[in-house]
């Protein structure tokens, strides 16, 4: 059985040199649609990368086919929970961001290791509604799989910074100047939409998770660069695009077949409720995610 490991990023990745046996798969999750379907496929290493065989694929736009979607808007269970159901063990997470500090400048990478949270009132959690838990999120990506992915940006040749804070905001909107500053001086290292609202989900679903920062832009504290836009964005995307595929390609070379981090197990010893007290409903949207400690 091959490793399966999941893709969350722009659309496109999917047309990667040796990736064979393509098949686009809609899903329907008790929470809903996901933002589009998976393209799955598997992808045979190139000569030279460790002998790991061949790796299955699983790639999500998370913002659907032609970015339809805004960051608030993305069903973000349902895309994570859509992964659980491919039996995706490891996620990668490609995101464009911006810039906090001087020194990491667009086109550079940055594999984070900390979030902090500034969005309102978006669903982070498969559980409510009868069932109660409190994962445990201090280290919020899984360092296995983030010391591969860095390993793998390195080896295609990407300028990386390893380790970093993503400061993550509502949006659409980018920042004002003010918001700019004042993020600064708390120290973090880049800003986006979207990802913390994903690692915390996959962390519930018990995913090895790690975000690849892709940086676009110096947001607007920048004194001496013009205000981000969407066109300056659009462009170091692009350029960014290749160099994606590249990280993909070899990270899939390199990430191991087993997990022997905590990931697996992230939820033993956070589910609250009683399970006597647990409706039969709840238990059942669940079974998938949490199945295993429900019936203890």
């Amino acid at each position: 059985m091959p490793r399966t490991i999941g893709v969350i990023g722009g659309s496109g990745l999917y047309e990667m040199e040796g990736l064979g046996d393509l098949e686009r798969v809609r899903l329907e999750t008790p929470f809903g649609e996901p933002s589009d379907a998976y393209v799955v496929g598997t992808l045979t290493p190139s000569s030279g990368t460790p002998p790991l065989g061949a790796a299955r694929l699983a790639f999500l736009p998370r913002h659907g086919r032609g970015h339809r979607l805004l960051p608030s808007e993305i069903n973000y269970r349902a895309n994570i929970f859509g992964m659980k159901q491919l039996g995706v063990e490891w996620l990668v997470s490609l995101s464009a961001v911006g810039s906090m500090r001087e020194d990491v400048a667009p086109g550079d990478l940055v594999v984070v290791d900390q979030f902090f949270d500034r969005t309102v009132g978006r669903a982070s959690t498969f559980f409510g509604e009868g069932i109660a838990a409190h994962v445990g999120f201090a280290d919020p990506v899984c360092a296995e799989l983030a010391g591969v992915v860095a390993e793998s940006a390195r080896a295609a040749g990407a300028r990386v910074h390893e380790g970093g804070t993503y400061l993550c905001m509502e949006g659409p909107q980018f920042s004002t100047r003010a918001e700019s500053r004042i993020y600064r001086s708390w120290g973090v290292d880049v800003i986006g939409m979207t990802n913390l609202t994903e690692a915390k989900l996959a962390r519930e679903a018990e995913i090895c998770y790690a975000t690849v920062a892709l940086v676009t832009d110096y947001d607007c504290w920048h004194a001496s660069e013009e205000a981000v836009s969407v066109e300056a964005v659009v462009a170091t995307l692009r350029k960014n695009a290749d160099m994606a595929k590249r990280v993909v390609r070899e990270a899939a070379a390199r990430i191991p077949a087993e997990r022997r981090c905590a990931c697996p197990e992230a939820l033993r010893g956070a589910i609250m409720t009683d399970r006597a007290a647990i409706p039969p409903e709840a238990a059942e949207r669940l079974r998938l995610i949490a199945g295993k400690y429900l019936s203890q």
